[in-house]
């Protein structure tokens, strides 16, 4: 039988709090207040327990623990997702997959764990001043989460949906790598976005937030974080509200929770939104500006034999060819990796509808599908998103698809097209609504090329969100210093995607957890007075 952690933890004294279920109003008092459970605030919600600090931890959506994980998507894109999974753009034109649960994205993403790419780091130092984000600063934090996370490379043989990466790019003499994972003991089941339920995946979940839990510290969960209050140049509350138990309505009560300091860990939206429904000092004009993505498209082949994309490693191979081989500011590059396939996602992907629709539905076990991560923000024309805020303060990312991205988006069909047709595919469809699929290579780079790319009919996806809260040394371009200080606010501290000034070029969640575990330990020694503990 596999061990839940949580029913265990709660019968021993651990402070996990449903808001859902307050019967009144509450206050309540931390040295450290952290908004959100994911991969920046369960590094820090760790780091500052260890080193003595008192933590509560704030999150909106629900605990949901390996009891509650049954490998249906029926019932975690509505549990463990924001807006069930079907999260939009203010024009509708990008679906955007961000975890909604305590863990956070880490409960529900696919374990892709990479240090951020040198050239990203190198372009950084050169235009935001971040002097200090070498390869060799972060090396021994990276080095750190990697042990506390079980991060290291999967060299279990790919399932089919992989390997047809790694056999059509072998033909084409483009190198492909293995992906490193954060998993320990994995039973290689395929369906890690709906949250794992052997425990080996190592989350926030199961990781750091049992970590600060045993040492004291206390998760409120159903809560949302509203506003932050202000005396002069520091803040001094939170205030919060609860939701119901669906998480989608607040509830009269209210919580007032007081610190001495504040980290912002509610993700690359989440973050800059609350500092706007705050009215936080934003003298620079950036806060919520220069978000980011990696806008993704997606290829879909029909191949001769079954593929069954959704069992195995969701992600073990991928190709940084289309990223190494381009100038980092010059036209979009982009890394190519095989997701996993589950009937809704896959259906809520695909384009067409009816019977067309039907038919490629039926051809489910039998389809590969290829993923390009267009790495935005680096040309000079990259102009990201914007963070606002609806009527009721709730956050809308806008997000203009414009030429460089649809540039780089056709480029990443033909790639992904000309792979999967040298590896065997009878029929490849790009994801896009005027696609009916070609039968043939030729046939392929014609029609691409007519493809009218334009959002809403090219289907875009990202699950991936950077950004808004900018880090850098100049307080007149950027929201928050190299450590995430706040350049305005003595004691708040953004420990999330937000911080990254550009989007990072790989899957992000290994950069958050070794960015914010060197951010976190510089905190819990201002705080302190002394070292921080290390992550165990």
């Amino acid at each position: 039988m596999i061990r839940d952690p949580y029913p265990e933890g709660i019968a021993r004294g651990w402070k996990v709090i449903d808001a859902a279920k307050l019967d009144g109003d509450r206050e309540d008092e931390a040295d450290v207040v952290i908004v959100g459970s994911g991969a920046g605030g369960g590094i820090s919600a760790e780091i500052l327990a260890r080193s003595g600090l008192r933590v509560i931890v704030v999150e909106e959506g629900p605990l949901r623990s390996t009891q509650d994980f049954h490998m249906r998507e029926a019932e975690a894109y509505p549990d463990l997702y924001q807006e069930s999974a079907a999260r939009k753009t203010a024009d509708k034109g990008i679906n955007i997959l961000q975890g909604r649960c305590v863990g956070g994205s880490t409960t529900v993403n696919w374990t892709s764990s990479f240090r951020t790419p040198p050239a990203t780091l190198a372009f950084w130092q050169r235009n935001f001043g971040l002097a200090d984000y070498t390869q060799e600063a972060l090396l021994p934090w990276f080095e750190m989460v990697e042990r506390r996370l079980s991060i290291s490379a999967w060299y279990v043989p790919p399932n089919a949906n992989n390997e047809i990466l790694r056999t059509g790019a072998s033909k084409l003499g483009i190198a492909t790598q293995v992906i490193r994972r954060n998993v320990n003991g994995c039973w290689n089941l395929g369906y890690c976005g709906t949250g794992c339920p052997t425990n080996a995946k190592q989350s926030m979940l199961v990781t750091t937030l049992p970590a600060a839990l045993d040492l004291g510290a206390t998760i409120y969960s159903g809560l949302r974080a509203e506003r932050l209050v202000f005396a002069g140049d520091k803040a001094t509350a939170l205030e919060c509200v609860a939701m119901d138990a669906a998480g989608i309505h607040p509830q009269a009560r209210r919580v007032r929770l007081r610190a001495k300091h504040f980290v912002l860990a509610a993700g690359a939206i989440g973050s800059p939104a609350l500092l706007l429904r705050s009215a936080a000092p934003d003298p620079s004009g950036q806060l919520g500006r220069r978000s980011f993505l990696h806008p993704t498209v997606i290829s879909s082949a029909l191949m001769d034999s079954v593929v069954a994309g959704h069992a195995g490693a969701p992600q073990s191979l991928y190709s940084d060819h289309f990223l190494d081989n381009l100038p980092i500011d010059g036209p979009l590059g982009y890394k190519l990796e095989a997701p996993p396939l589950h009937p809704v996602l896959f259906a809520t992907t695909l384009q067409g509808f009816g019977a067309g629709h039907a038919t490629l539905m039926q051809q489910f076990n039998q389809a590969q599908v290829l993923l390009a991560l267009l790495r935005d923000g680096f040309h000079p024309a990259s102009r990201g998103g914007q963070v606002r805020l609806r009527d009721d303060g709730t956050p809308l990312l806008d997000y203009p698809l414009d030429d460089v991205i649809w540039d780089g988006a056709r480029r990443a069909l033909l790639s992904m097209a000309e792979i999967q047709f040298a590896a065997g595919a009878k029929k490849v469809y790009a994801v896009h609504e005027e696609c009916s699929g070609w039968d043939s290579w030729a046939a392929a780079k014609e029609g691409i090329a007519r493809l009218p790319m334009q959002a809403l009919t090219m289907r875009v996806v990202s699950a991936h969100v950077m950004g808004g809260c900018a880090m850098g040394t100049d307080a007149d371009r950027s929201v928050v210093d190299p450590r995430g200080r706040h350049h305005q606010l003595g004691n708040v501290t953004v420990a999330d995607g937000s911080l990254f000034p550009t989007s990072i070029g790989a899957n992000p969640q290994q950069s958050v957890y070794g960015i914010v575990a060197r951010n976190a330990s510089a905190l819990a020694q201002s705080i302190t007075g002394r070292p921080a503990a290390p992550l165990a």
